[in-house]
């Protein structure tokens, strides 16, 4: 309970979204206070994810996504995560601003942890930015080669979330960067494609 309590001391409320007034794990460590795992049929969290002496080991299964119950905006969010099996599918989820309603998935941004294509976003469910190269465009490729790790070796995923613009970096390596973002704030979550996989040291830190 100290980890959560730490993270909602650091902070505050503005119009219905969580502005960060410090550095603060978005995850306690501990339980899934503040979570929730959206999937069809609907699955209780506790059964896909579990606390694992501070790492949040996965299932990766059934299709869905677990996600804060708390928006937030203008901040970085530094993500650690391997694969326990072999390399698969997964992302990070930002923005999440609706629930998937008739679709799958929600109306948010993705940056990808795909292996081999891990710094990839992908705007979602309607999600618009100005890099897309067509109207029909589904994905802005990342601009650097695959630098990602084996599988069961950590990878870093950093994500900057300032007003319409997105920028991430994959194993300190710039890979993407989108403006023009038709979401400015959101839920944070983690996207379940099949492949089980662990997080750990989930930080996130405000932006002047």
């Amino acid at each position: 309970m100290r980890h959560f309590a730490l993270l909602l001391f650091g902070l505050a409320f503005r119009a219905g979204v969580l502005a960060a007034a410090s550095p603060a794990d978005l995850w306690n460590g501990q339980d899934f206070t503040g979570w929730e795992f959206v999937a069809s049929p609907a699955t209780d969290i506790a059964s896909v994810c579990h606390a694992n002496a501070g790492v949040l080991a996965t299932d990766g299964q059934p299709i869905g996504y677990v996600a804060t119950t708390a928006a937030y905006a203008n901040y970085r969010l530094h993500v650690e995560w391997r694969w326990t099996g072999k390399a698969g599918n997964g992302g990070v989820l930002v923005h999440i601003s609706s629930g998937p309603k008739d679709r799958q998935w929600p109306l948010c941004f993705q940056i990808q942890l795909k292996a081999h294509h891990a710094g990839d976003l992908l705007p979602m469910a309607g999600a618009r930015c100005a890099e897309l190269p067509s109207p029909t465009a589904t994905q802005v490729d990342k601009t650097g080669v695959d630098n990602e790790k084996p599988a069961s070796e950590w990878n870093t995923c950093d994500i900057v979330c300032r007003d319409d613009t997105i920028a991430c970096s994959v194993n300190g390596v710039p890979q993407n960067r989108v403006t023009g973002c038709t979401l400015r704030d959101g839920k944070i979550g983690f996207q379940f494609e099949g492949t089980p996989f662990e997080l750990r040291n989930l930080r996130l830190t405000p932006l002047e």
